[in-house]
């Protein structure tokens, strides 16, 4: 394919055990680009297997970014991705970038923008409000110093609203509100100079493929994985602890079911994921191409 008929980038979306990562990689050979991790597990340093990450013979075969560069400690949030994004495009210009991967609210932010306002729950903002009808504003002010002191320096300690909308955007996403006002609702990547793919799978061949890929992270050690983890003593709650794979591992290390039980359990909610993925993007996505791995391969390549 010539160079100059390339795509600027390649966005890959579609359910679990589609195909997204493989065809990303050959993509990634065949036009000398870069894979981008679009896909809100994956970017835990401490799930590469039970995430189904790329294995370090694939990292080694094309550049991949985006991938295992947060601790499970902390709450990853599409804003964060956004900014993670936004720096891997400005950092890597002229370079074919394939973006892929499962969380649709990833590609929503990467070609619509994102808004702040549904990026904060209503227990949290309610949290705050009831925080701040505690205190003075001048303690708001010094909360959000120590939260977030580049945009306290911007607002003054007695302008309450601002402060407790700072503080709940800060709380809730780990995105500085400032950083928020630069990003919001401005799309990073025009479709109208990209690739957009959603893979598409027989179901009975995507629950097949499930429960292979489920067996072999066992066999390669997600068990190890889960316990190193567990053994962390972190909130369930985090985002990490609540990957698909991770709970139903814990609970048969915990002595509480029998490891096929845990297997079982853990196939049943990724084909239940899949089956979400895929109405999320048929509805969502409704102009994205929706085909075979090797009929988007054909498509991205221009080949018949």
């Amino acid at each position: 394919m010539p160079a100059a008929v390339r795509p600027r980038t390649v966005l890959i979306a579609g359910p679990t055990a589609s195909g997204k990562s493989a065809l990303a990689l050959d993509l990634a050979e065949r036009l000398g680009g870069v894979v981008v991790n679009a896909d809100s597990m994956q970017v835990y340093r401490d799930l590469k297997l039970v995430s189904a990450r790329p294995s370090t013979a694939d990292e080694a075969r094309a550049p991949h970014l985006l991938y295992g560069h947060v601790d499970a400690s902390e709450a990853y949030s599409a804003g964060r991705f956004v900014l993670d994004a936004g720096r891997v495009l400005a950092e890597n210009p002229g370079l074919p970038l394939i973006f892929v991967g499962g969380t649709g609210l990833y590609f929503e932010a990467l070609t619509r923008g994102l808004s702040t306002v549904s990026q904060v729950p209503d227990e949290v903002r309610a949290r705050w409000r009831a925080y701040a009808a505690s205190v003075p504003p001048e303690e708001l002010h010094a909360e959000l110093s120590r939260r977030d002191p580049d945009m306290a320096a911007q607002l003054r300690p007695s302008d309450s609203q601002r402060l407790i909308r700072a503080l709940e955007v800060i709380d809730a996403t780990g995105i500085s509100l400032s950083a928020w006002q630069r990003i919001a609702g401005s799309p990073l990547i025009d479709l109208a100079e990209a690739k957009r793919i959603v893979l598409s799978v027989d179901r009975t061949e995507l629950r097949a493929r499930i429960a292979r890929r489920f067996a072999r992270m066992v066999e390669e050690g997600a068990l190890d994985e889960v316990r190193r983890l567990d053994e962390r003593g972190l909130d369930p709650a985090l985002p990490a602890l609540k990957a698909i794979g991770v709970p139903q591992l814990a609970a048969f290390l915990a002595g509480q079911i029998p490891l096929e039980a845990a297997i079982a359990r853990a196939v049943i909610l990724s084909g239940q994921y899949a089956k979400r993925q895929d109405t999320w993007f048929r509805n969502r996505f409704a102009d994205w191409p929706k085909m075979s791995p090797e009929a988007a391969r054909q498509m991205v390549l221009g080949t018949e």
